[in-house]
């Protein structure tokens, strides 16, 4: 079966080949898939999932790819984004955004026209669908604080809406994580207005913040691990004289020790060898089970 000519052969929108996975993710690292593919709609987007459903093909709805490590050895599925998915409505204090619209343009933009409960995400590097998904957050705020419902592709091929309790959002999780079934085409988010000069002056300190405290300058995926309880993982990781222990060309941070960076040359085994070797040594040292952030696609 040539399944690169076949899912061609259904006419969904962009089909591509021989582009390595680490093109498409924030840490720079990741093989060849069998072809990355962007719908150009729903019905294309319906038309591709059936075909490689129907012949147990692996796939992935991969987002700005801000929060996953990839293998250097290559991804043996169909990778689909959805970059067509990005319309936005505003209509006073309701937004609807398309799973593909980036997060960070999305909060920088409503700061901007004066509302407010958005600010944590404008430095927050991934797709709102991506964002929805994996609940991201920062500054205490995540999105489920932020949105009302999302319009989502059941695994019957429905479009239904689900609320923000069915979303079941929790601490860097959500109903969509736990049933991969389920696609996030967009979502419906609630603001409220405020004065833009004072939310930009926010937002504006947070990244000057940012830029101090964190590797900006490297590819990297953001914070590696959650914090505990009352502790930081950033400061149990400097404790056990982790900071600038690298593996292959992956590296803890002389910056912010709970960010692994990209020095050039890492693969996504290196990356991943240097986060299990990390909690390994706290869970050896403190007894403290590190929980990691970012997913590991085989």
């Amino acid at each position: 079966m040539n399944i690169v000519l076949e899912i061609k052969n259904l006419h969904i929108g962009k089909v591509i080949t021989n582009k390595a996975l680490k093109d498409y993710t924030t840490y720079k690292v990741g093989g060849m898939p069998i072809c990355i593919t962007i719908p150009d709609g729903i019905n294309e987007l319906i038309k591709l999932l059936k075909y490689l459903r129907r012949n147990n093909i692996k796939y992935m709805i991969l987002g700005n790819g801000s929060n996953v490590i990839f293998n250097d050895s290559g991804y043996n599925g169909v990778i689909i984004k959805l970059d067509n998915f990005n319309d936005l409505k505003i209509h006073k204090n309701k937004v609807y955004v398309g799973a593909g619209y980036m997060l960070n343009k999305l909060a920088m933009r409503l700061c901007r026209l004066g509302y407010t409960g958005l600010e944590f995400a404008t430095g927050i590097p991934g797709t709102v669908g991506g964002a929805i998904y994996m609940n991201a957050g920062a500054y205490k705020s995540d999105m489920g604080y932020v949105v009302e419902k999302v319009k989502v592709l059941t695994p019957n091929y429905e479009i239904i809406e689900l609320s923000n309790d069915e979303m079941n959002f929790h601490y860097r999780t959500s109903f969509l994580m736990k049933n991969k079934d389920y696609i996030c085409l967009g979502a419906t988010i609630v603001l409220l207005n405020g004065n833009p000069d004072v939310i930009m002056e926010i937002v504006n300190e947070r990244k000057k913040r940012r830029l101090e405290t964190q590797p900006l300058e490297y590819p990297s995926a953001g914070s590696v691990f959650r914090n505990p309880t009352n502790d930081f993982a950033g400061r149990l990781i400097e404790e056990i004289g982790y900071k600038g222990k690298s593996i292959g060309g992956a590296k803890v941070s002389e910056k912010h020790a709970n960010f692994i960076i990209n020095t050039g040359n890492a693969k996504g085994e290196d990356i991943k060898k240097l986060i299990n070797d990390v909690k390994g040594k706290i869970k050896d040292k403190y007894n403290i089970e590190l929980k990691v952030e970012q997913e590991f696609i085989e």
